[in-house]
């Protein structure tokens, strides 16, 4: 979906195709067909942007193959469909029974990542369309708090350095930052190159997620700044940015301040939970805790911010402060809040995209809503088939649709 700014230009939406994953071309094929062209024709439009989410077998099969890519760029054109960013954040596996820290692997230390996000970069030069030259990818933000044990979900070590006295684990993880600094300015070159080949100009974002080395917008600024490219930025997920308790006005202000690009933004919501010393709220939280993905939860206090890796630790005893609220990182529908005594961070969203694209001037032209956890709610809220999940989709377009008129941007056929 493309909306005209009062300021002329272009702004892209789209929905993020992780909610489907695939791990094959052939895959990613059946999605635009089951699931893609059929949210389009809900919403009774001629074209439909979406947020592609490539696996590794299927970023190499298209970047190793031109006519697979002309492909699959026809496919996209007979199904009324356009990709003007990829989703480069998780590398394989995202549809797993159990994700968890997988989510995390490789980092931005291991040449895998350089390797896939090039790959990744080439592919969507050749998928955007014939009026648009520019193209973005949203990516892991660095690494992991602490090192990750080799090819397992089962927690990592929790180091508590001091600036003194550095734990191993500590230096482990300082190191691997410093690898992965050098690995950016690389994706960086490569990415000039690129667009004097192709005359596409692809911009990939850092994404900013609670439990990482860079857990919040503020914790992106310095690194950002230290590799100085303008084809380097961030990409800001208002679900990670309500998770961490951002302010989404003075998170957004800094940002502009210290001349961060913007290169996307993931429009989502967390879930919220305004008393959770209560035994009802308890009990709504658990019915969210599930086995597949890391749903960090914090809370905020004068002592500061306080989190777990996962929700079912928060409920477990004492290990959160219960007399303040808690917001976990669970993807919640945009169009509908959870039963209460729940609510989600929309209002958060609101907030966010009000100053992305409220301004004179939008701060970003590429927004995504990314609700990948459909099948992953409380049973009850999941959609049982693919004509509810392609509803669902659409119901949330809408609503990031309706956001968008109301601040003015006026939707283009």
């Amino acid at each position: 979906m493309r909306f005209r700014h009062p300021d002329g230009s272009i702004v892209h939406l789209a929905y993020c195709t992780n909610v489907h994953p695939a791990e094959t071309l052939d895959g990613v094929v059946a999605q635009l067909r089951d699931h893609c062209e059929p949210v389009r024709r809900r919403l009774g439009r001629d074209r439909l942007g979406i947020g592609l989410w490539l696996a590794r077998h299927a970023a190499r099969a298209l970047d190793t193959d031109p006519a697979a890519l002309r492909s699959l760029r026809c496919e996209l054109d007979r199904r009324g469909l356009e990709v003007v960013t990829l989703n480069g954040f998780p590398y394989e596996g995202f549809g797993s029974d159990e994700v968890k820290y997988r989510v995390y692997r490789p980092d931005w230390a291991d040449p895998e990542r350089l390797d896939h996000t090039t790959a990744l970069a080439r592919v969507l030069a050749g998928l955007l369309p014939d009026d648009t030259t520019d193209g973005s990818i949203s990516t892991l933000p660095i690494t992991w708090r602490t090192p990750l044990p080799p090819a397992t979900t089962a927690t990592p070590p929790r180091p508590t350095p001091t600036a003194a006295d550095p734990t191993p684990e500590a230096r482990h993880v300082a190191q691997r930052v410093d690898l992965a600094r050098t690995a950016l300015r690389t994706l960086a070159d490569r990415l000039d190159a690129l667009e004097e080949l192709t005359g596409r100009s692809i911009r990939v974002g850092l994404e900013p997620e609670p439990g990482c080395v860079v857990e919040t917008t503020r914790d992106a600024i310095a690194p950002l700044t230290a590799i100085g490219h303008e084809r380097i930025g961030i990409c800001v997920d208002t679900c990670h940015l309500a998770t961490s308790f951002e302010d989404p006005r003075t998170a957004l202000d800094a940002l502009t301040r210290a001349r961060v690009p913007i290169v996307k933004s993931q429009l989502s919501a967390a879930l919220h939970a305004e008393h959770p010393h209560l035994p009802e709220v308890r009990e709504a939280l658990a019915a969210f805790a599930e086995p597949r993905f890391l749903h960090q939860t914090r809370a905020v206090t004068d002592t500061g911010t306080h989190g777990t890796d996962d929700l079912d630790e928060a409920l477990r005893g004492d290990v959160l402060p219960d007399t303040t609220p808690w917001r976990s990182h669970f993807h919640v529908p945009l169009h509908a809040d959870p039963t209460a005594p729940l609510t989600s961070t929309l209002p958060v969203l609101r907030a966010a995209l009000a100053r992305l694209v409220g301004g004179p001037h939008p701060l970003t032209h590429h927004l995504e809503v990314e609700t990948y956890t459909w099948q992953a709610l409380p049973p009850e809220l999941r959609p049982r088939a693919r004509a509810q999940l392609a509803d669902g989709i659409a119901a949330e377009l809408t609503l990031a649709r309706d956001l968008l008129t109301d601040l003015g941007l006026k939707e283009l056929p």
